[in-house]
């Protein structure tokens, strides 16, 4: 455990029972919403680079079109 960890875990021992648990609660919902994220990325990132390449390759064969601001 590095010492800033330590130091936060501290800190909150220092809390009543109920914020400690408010605390852990929110940390734990923050490391499981990460692991979410990674995976879904992970997931996408195959899907990302086909959707990708098939853009490029649109461009290639002039199927696409400078973008206009004033047309927005």
């Amino acid at each position: 455990m590095t010492k800033l960890l330590e130091k936060a875990f501290e800190e909150v021992s220092k809390l009543s029972e109920k914020e400690q648990n408010i605390v852990a609660k929110w940390l734990l919902e923050e490391l499981a919403a990460e692991r979410r994220w990674e995976k879904t990325f992970t997931e996408s990132e195959d899907l990302l680079s086909q959707l990708a390449d098939e853009a490029l390759e649109e461009h290639r064969q002039g199927k696409t079109k400078l973008l206009n601001i004033d047309d927005l």
